[in-house]
């Protein structure tokens, strides 16, 4: 209701003080206040049945005065301050200071000194000139540190915006269910206003706060805002608040929408903590930052998942510490990586050391003993100008020796490959994912949607005692069974599943939210039965109670309040657990008759079995009826309410096999991965669908066991999970059925801790469900359903499957795969620089020019080798493990023997290069003496063989054809031609002075 300047009957602080209320409270100042919500909605200019109006002017102006449903991003790190993150690192540190001193030093030269009595290195400045551009060398270094530094904050800045991109394409593709002008439609989370009435279901993440209008059966978990495991059960009557960023995880309803985006719950926590960020000091807010970042970096949330990580608040409203905070280990590339460099580090930091200690004894002894200089006080600058020399040759040989690329590799290869899996509808919210997945050596995979292309159609049925193995004739079923069948399935099925018409001319129609719902409602179009005239008679909001779907119920319950006081209950679930509680069945008239165990056991074996065998879902619907004479039923009590059922018919739904499902199985067994379906289906239907995907095959001895069985026999006499009883039945199994998301997560569990094989197995795992969330967490890669996945599923994940298909797995399989194979590609490339490097800086020969090489191999090799394509070749061998080393015996043998040629040659133009090309030597130069034609040889000649080098790098396993598929990656043909560019004109235009460093 708006008063006549279009003002709303609630402010937004009445709206913010009635949410901060909870339990009874909230329920008394509605009651107070409002009357009820209806009172509420009626403020608001809304109705609680056909919702806002959805006008732009009424959308507009809740926006004005209530707010957009927008969290405000955290403020990005500018480049500058990219920039000086980069220039802290240690090494950088070390050089610039050597650099800034050779610069003080070589325009300071003392008039009272003369060089020649200093000892003879310092002399040999045949040329003004020369000495005049000695400041090049210290200009050179600092060169290449502001080269370095760039790249850096380039890549920083470059990956904090490739996540922000992520964030925003999440932000983009969530969409909530709200009513307007009557309809049901599906708007972004931002276009949520105040006054809109959103339909609540099983697994949604809330998006904004709100008050319940109407619930059925529903749970919140609320613990990431109070810290509270406990499941809260929400209505209207008792607890009707409804908090952003909290979980639906049972039931349905609808809601007022009462605060959106900085005036929620959610909001007002984010808000808080973004002003005590300000308030604290530099350092913690350095350490801030990187928790956030951590967050959003490692999860990739959107806006409201980014308050799913913060701190809960306890009763008194101040933040509550959590515990036992579950963080998976590091990726297998990550641990090989931090090991491999930690070695080299040392490696290099003790040859560093070594390369100063002798160049400083060799000058002493040299000067003061054999040439027998005496100290003079005058000569200090000329010596310590020779320090500082010795100490730029250490610091090279450690930059040289420590492959600075390998993070800019590593990251550039993840990021790429992040890039081109959008494309092959895989969206990385976890970059460490990426590489994980390709040492995958289990898939635990769903059935429905994702090995099948979930879209369902009834095709067989039983009804009034009769055995339909295609679709039954109208005229061949008693009214009375079909009005009974088709109400409930009208009413028993959410309502936010339908069936629209096809878009497209002889298309197939769309299924709209549950699929095997809208498999149910297309039957009651075959019938000749519009479910819609149903609900449009039996509205929603006349719903008595709704005992909703959830792992443990296998069923489905809707109650109808008749005109006469009697209630009527329809159901639906899986048909073996839904049978066993019924007591009556349609006969052929329609009429219902005892239902016996006999006749139960006939209809198991000669009906569901042959169904299940087909690979047929089978689904029993059934009804009761509760008389007004017996009084009102303690709804509760779901095992009483749930028994003597009147069996309707026992329906079989199809679900193709996706078409490209078998090879892409096939492919994964090939590369070595073994791939389990866990399903909710029973076991005749998994095995089936598990056949006909190539997961199980004739003449193979492994398992197909239920839920029920698997439990059994993973425990104990006392009941508890043992792992060794989880050992004795992974290995073999390959289809659990009938599970619970519990199964799922204990099989899952226990194959990661499980030590029966010599490799630890690498996990994969996909999802849908609000209560597969544990099982995505522990595993290794965690797979969302990106269109039939619910929000906390997404939440718990590491990569979105968009398509929810199968054969996407085997493209992450494969991307993975490639991200490992580039980092060894530059890992070969570069140890082998890094090897000759070190042994030739350690002769003090070529140390400015090594800078050059290490900036240009490690960045621009780093970034062609890390952005080859991935093969099908890739799939052909077994994954690496965890234990087996990063760098192969065929990787070593390359390095090792590319090392001893390129040493050879080196040393050959070092110390015989003179002889051989018969030019003056270069050897012993003295500090300032200008640039030789032979150590420009030696400086060319090596650059040139790290540029066929990088060729030979792109294959790792032993390939004979190096040049294979090279002209394909246009990336790696541009950098190799502009290296090699560089290098002619830096020799070239090398002879002027302004360029003596080269």
């Amino acid at each position: 209701m708006k008063d006549k300047e279009g003002n709303f009957g609630c402010s937004l602080q009445e709206l913010r003080s009635l949410m901060e209320l909870r339990r009874e409270e909230s329920c008394a100042m509605i009651k107070e206040k409002y009357g009820d919500v209806n009172g509420l909605c009626s403020l608001l200019g809304t109705s609680p049945v056909n919702g806002l109006d959805g006008t732009v002017e009424d959308i507009n102006r809740r926006q004005e005065d209530y707010g957009q449903n927008i969290l405000p991003l955290q403020k990005a790190k500018t480049f500058l301050q990219l920039v000086w993150k980069a220039l802290n690192d240690v090494t950088l540190i070390i050089l610039q200071v050597a650099a800034i001193i050779s610069l003080a030093l070589s325009f300071y030269s003392p008039p009272s000194a003369d060089r020649q009595h200093c000892g003879k290195a310092a002399g040999g400045v045949v040329e003004d000139s020369e000495a005049e551009a000695g400041w090049i060398e210290g200009a050179a270094i600092l060169l290449s540190v502001v080269c370095v530094v760039l790249v850096t904050a380039f890549n920083d800045w470059s990956k904090e915006k490739q996540f922000r991109g992520l964030q925003s394409r999440i932000d983009q593709e969530q969409k909530f269910t709200v009513v307007r002008a009557g309809h049901v439609i599906q708007i972004l989370v931002s276009e949520i206003v105040v006054g809109d009435i959103a339909q609540v279901k099983y697994g949604d993440l809330l998006p904004t706060d709100g008050v319940l209008i109407q619930g059925n059966d529903l749970k919140i978990d609320e613990s990431s805002l109070t810290g509270e495991s406990d499941h809260v059960k929400k209505s209207v009557d008792k607890d009707p608040m409804l908090l952003s960023g909290t979980h639906v995880m049972e039931g349905s309803g609808k809601m007022l929408v009462t605060a959106v985006g900085v005036n929620s719950q959610t909001g007002i926590i984010f808000a808080l903590l973004a002003a005590g960020e300000e308030d604290d000091s530099d350092d913690a807010g350095e350490e801030h930052d990187k928790q956030k970042k951590e967050q959003v970096d490692n999860k990739g949330q959107n806006d409201d998942d980014v308050v799913m990580d913060m701190q809960p608040l306890n009763e008194d409203g101040q933040p509550k510490k959590k515990k036992n905070q579950s963080t998976k280990t590091k990726s297998v590339l990550q641990l090989k990586l931090n090991k491999l460099t930690m070695q080299i580090g040392k490696a290099g930091l003790l040859m560093s050391s070594l390369t100063v200690l002798i160049l400083i004894t060799r000058f002493l002894i040299d000067t003061f003993w054999v040439q027998g200089v005496p100290w003079s006080s005058d000569c200090v600058p000329i010596y310590v100008q020779f320090l500082v020399k010795f100490l730029i040759i250490g610091v090279t040989v450690l930059v040289v020796a420590v492959p600075e690329g390998l993070p800019l590799a590593v990251t550039i290869s993840l990021a790429y490959s992040v890039k081109k899996m959008m494309k092959d509808n895989n969206l990385v919210r976890h970059l460490d994912a990426c590489e994980t997945m390709g040492n995958a050596t289990a898939i635990c995979s769903d059935k429905t949607g994702t090995l099948t292309m979930n879209r369902m159609t009834v095709v067989q049925a039983f009804i009034t005692g009769r055995y339909y193995k295609g679709l039954p004739r109208l005229k061949d079923i008693p009214a009375s069974a079909i009005d009974l069948l088709t109400t409930g399935i009208g009413v028993n099925c959410a309502y936010t599943s339908k069936i629209l018409a096809p878009e497209k001319e002889c298309g197939l129609p769309s299924q709209i939210g549950n699929k095997t719902e809208c498999a149910l409602l297309g039957f009651s179009l075959k019938l000749d039965r519009d479910y819609q005239a149903i609900r449009d008679k039996i509205p929603e909001e006349s719903l008595f109670k709704v005992y909703t779907f959830n792992s443990e119920r296998k069923s489905m319950s809707t109650v109808l309040y008749n005109p006469d006081g009697s209630y009527r209950m329809f159901s639906k679930g899986a048909s073996e657990i839904l049978l066993l509680k019924c007591c009556m069945i349609l006969a052929s008239s329609g009429e219902a008759i005892p239902f016996r165990t006999r006749k139960r056991e006939e209809i198991m074996k000669q009906v569901i079995e042959p169904m299940a065998s087909q690979g047929l879902r089978t689904i029993c619907l059934a009804y009761k009826d509760f008389p007004a004479a017996d009084g009102e039923p303690n709804w509760e009590d779901e095992e009483d309410i749930l028994s003597n059922l009147t069996c309707i018919a026992v329906v079989g739904i199809e679900d193709p096999v996706r078409p490209e499902v078998p090879e892409a199985i096939r492919k994964c067994q090939q590369a070595g991965i073994t791939v389990r379906m866990v399903t909710g289906d029973n076991i005749s239907t998994a095995r089936a669908i598990a056949c006909k995907c190539g997961i199980l095959n004739p003449g193979e001895d492994f398992l197909c066991m239920d839920g029920k069985e698997f439990n059994r026999l993973i425990r104990n006499s006392q009941g508890e999970i043992e792992q060794g009883l989880i050992d004795k039945i992974w290995p073999n199994l390959r289809v659990l059925a009938r599970s619970s998301p519990t199964d799922k997560y204990n099989l899952v569990k226990g194959i990661i801790d499980s030590t029966v094989l010599k490799k630890r197995q690498v996990v994969a795992v996909t999802g849908d469900g609000t209560n597969d969330g544990p099982a995505l967490k522990k595993a290794d890669v965690g797979f969302a359903m990106g269109i039939a996945g619910t929000d906390v599923a997404k939440e718990a994940s590491d990569i979105i499957l968009t398509d929810d298909n199968f054969s996407s797995i085997v493209q992450a399989v494969k991307w993975g795969r490639n991200v490992y194979d580039s980092i060894s590609k530059f890992l070969q490339f570069q140890l082998t620089v890094n090897v000759v490097a070190v042994i030739v800086a350690f002769t003090g020969a070529c140390i400015t020019q090594m800078l050059w090489v290490n900036l240009i191999m490690d960045t621009f090799a780093s970034l062609a080798l890390a952005t080859e394509q991935p093969t099908d070749a890739l799939l052909l061998r077994k994954p690496y493990g965890r234990d087996k080393p990063l760098i192969s015996h065929t990787m070593m043998k390359n390095i090792v023997g590319h090392a001893i040629y390129q040493l050879t040659v080196i040393f050959t133009l070092i110390y015989h290069g003179e002889i051989l090309l018969n030019i003056a030597s270069g050897r012993n130069a003295p500090l300032h003496a200008p640039p030789s034609v032979h150590y420009t040889i030696v400086f060319n000649t090596f650059v040139l063989m790290q540029i066929f080098n990088e060729i030979n790098a792109r294959k790792i396993h032993g390939e004979r054809n190096v040049f294979e598929g090279i002209f394909k990656n246009t990336i790696f043909c541009v950098i190799l031609l502009g290296t090699l560019l560089a290098q002619i004109l830096i020799v070239q235009v090398g002879a002027h002075p302004s360029a003596v460093w080269l």
